[in-house]
């Protein structure tokens, strides 16, 4: 058996609810809700901005380069820093003064950049006096707003996490019948169909409640068609088995027959006569386990026993079987089983495996105690295997690798896909996989029913 690696890094409960959150649908569509809503409001901000700007630009310009030259010009040709300290006090404007005498500014830039950003600010903001120096006055709302961002900015993002919680809230409501649809989808998977899919309120029908609908139609056809399934197999297989005991019994009721020819004409009968039975047998033992809690006689089994038991019953018909060996734990503890259901898990298991092994092989058998207190048990074949991309199909019912249905070569389909029900039944559990070489199938029990 090959061991996967732990991610150590991650939980995996904190992995699987990342990936839950990485791919939420409702979660996405809110994030692109949020985008585009903030995507449209830059827009319109923008373009109302430069608009705006555009539209004033012409009239506020020349008065507010009026009132920039009286400003300069109440401070004087040679810059009296009194009036400009005056003037950056009484007025929301930052004033810087460069030159030859005075150099000062009503605040220290603090890396802060000083210079007009281009020629037409340079023209509003800058006046040139007639000694030489450069006077910039600059908006400023330092005092108004402090030292931190302005209450208006706390208010809008308090305002955008509301909405977004409430956009949350409101993709979450629309998107709740999703969670039913997929809790039906696994029931109906499962088998489960006396449960519909919850439509409510037909009057407010929308596209989610129209697919829930169409789920529960989908369903209710399946049920039908498995229903109608289960009765034809439970007819005819019921109809066959009588006429089929009278005719194995008539057989060997006959005489010997004298002629080496006509005996083994007679055993080939007789065989193929046990191969119906064994097949009907299968097919009405399938389709009882297959419904929900199958009714099971349970017993404490020694399955060591049982498995040597069914051994020795399959070397009756092909003494090939005789070399299967059985390895078992001797301390294994008695299980509680249904032995009848365990005996037919086991002929099936070694036939299978027989009719697969090679001529100077013999299949192998192990019951060993598993890793989680339960008892596996394994039968393992050495012939070619299958490939990897068949095997999960291996143990559904009527499934072949190849498409053949000769008996020597795989028989119809549903050795597997009883040994499944079998364990599933017992609160087991199933599993097939390469053992190169080979096929081995492995069924784990619980020590407790």
């Amino acid at each position: 058996m090959t061991s996967s690696t732990p991610v150590a890094a991650v939980p995996a409960p904190a992995r699987h609810s990342w990936l839950r959150w990485r791919h939420s649908l409702r979660l996405r569509l809110v994030l692109l809700f949020l985008l585009l809503g903030l995507a449209i409001a830059a827009v319109f901000v923008s373009g109302i901005r430069k608009g705006f700007n555009q539209g004033w630009e012409a009239a506020v310009r020349p008065l507010a380069m009026d009132y920039v030259d009286r400003l300069a010009a109440d401070i004087g040709s040679l810059p009296d820093v009194a009036r400009a300290q005056a003037l950056a006090q009484r007025l929301p404007i930052a004033i810087h003064i460069s030159g030859p005498v005075t150099n000062w500014d009503s605040e220290p830039p603090r890396g802060r950049r000083v210079a007009p950003r281009n020629e037409r600010d340079a023209s509003l903001f800058t006046r040139q006096t007639a000694d030489g120096h450069r006077i910039v006055f600059r908006l400023s709302f330092s005092g108004a707003r402090g030292d931190g961002p302005p209450p208006i900015l706390w208010y809008t993002l308090a305002a955008l996490l509301l909405l977004t919680a409430l956009a949350y809230w409101r993709v979450h409501r629309m998107l709740l019948p999703l969670q039913g649809i997929s809790a039906g989808a696994r029931r109906f998977g499962t088998g489960d169909f006396g449960t519909p899919i919850a439509t409510g309120n037909e009057r407010n029908a929308d596209e989610l409640t129209t697919l829930a609908q169409e789920v529960n139609g989908m369903a209710d056809n399946l049920r039908q068609m498995l229903d109608a399934r289960r009765d034809l197999l439970l007819a005819v297989s019921h109809e066959l088995r009588s006429p089929l005991t009278r005719a194995r019994l008539n057989v060997e009721l006959l005489p010997e027959p004298d002629d080496a020819e006509a005996r083994t004409a007679h055993k080939a009968l007789l065989r193929d006569l046990a191969l119906m039975r064994d097949l009907i047998q299968d097919l009405l033992e399938s389709e009882r386990l297959s419904t929900p809690h199958a009714l099971l006689q349970r017993e404490p089994t020694d399955l060591a026993q049982l498995a040597h038991g069914a051994v020795a019953e399959l070397a009756r018909a092909q003494p090939a079987a005789a070399a299967i060996a059985v390895n078992a734990d001797p301390h294994l503890p008695l299980l509680d089983l249904d032995r009848t259901r365990m005996q037919l898990l086991l002929r099936n298991l070694l036939d299978n495996a027989l009719r697969h092994s090679p001529s100077d092989t013999s299949p192998a058998v192990s019951i060993a105690h598993g890793d989680r207190g339960n008892v596996v048990l394994e039968v393992r074949d050495y012939g070619d295997g299958v490939p990897e991309a068949q095997l999960p199909h291996l143990a559904q019912a009527f499934y072949r690798p190849d498409s053949a249905r000769q008996r020597s070569s795989g028989g119809v389909g549903l050795g597997l896909y009883l040994c499944r029900l079998v364990a599933e039944a017992h609160g087991g559990r199933f599993a097939v996989r390469n053992a190169r070489p080979g096929l081995a199938v492995s069924i784990t029990l619980p020590l407790q029913g």
